[in-house]
């Protein structure tokens, strides 16, 4: 369940018309920060940023899957879609909830460093076209607040 805090930002980016990355952002914020706190731990930085945007599909954020995912991870992503569409009706499994906790409580907390995301954030900046890297920084630099 995400923290109110977190909650209470991305309804304030929503109603400022923001765009749903921008509002899943806050998800994957929250993310580290849990893996930063030794609530639990994580393999890598992809692996945190996949928890958070897991959880704002599930909390009603409208992010579209990666174009550029494999078959399974598009349709993760349309069930966490279609789960916050309807709602929660039965408990989560307290069995698997716990076992996955009890995974993640073993992994790394190195993997929401500075060095880790950073790293990350190179690698998928160097995926990425120039023209593409050119216009997000535009864009960027547009809405910037002055």
């Amino acid at each position: 369940m995400p923290d109110k805090e977190t909650l209470e930002r991305v309804e304030k980016d929503k109603r400022e018309g923001k765009s749903a990355s921008t509002q899943a952002g806050e998800f994957v914020r929250e993310e580290i920060e849990h893996v930063r706190e030794h609530k639990h731990g994580a393999r890598s930085a992809k692996q945190v940023i996949a928890i958070g945007l897991s959880k704002a599909r599930r909390a009603g954020v409208k992010l579209p899957p990666p174009k550029n995912a494999s078959k399974e991870v598009k349709e993760q992503a349309a069930r966490e879609t279609r789960k916050a569409k309807s709602g929660r009706k039965t408990k989560a499994s307290a069995a698997r909830s716990k076992a996955a906790t009890r995974k993640l409580k073993r992994e790394s907390h190195s993997a929401a460093s500075k060095l880790a995301l950073s790293r990350h954030a190179r690698s998928a900046a160097a995926k990425r076209t120039a023209a593409s890297r050119s216009r997000s920084a535009k864009k960027a630099a547009a809405t910037r607040e002055k």
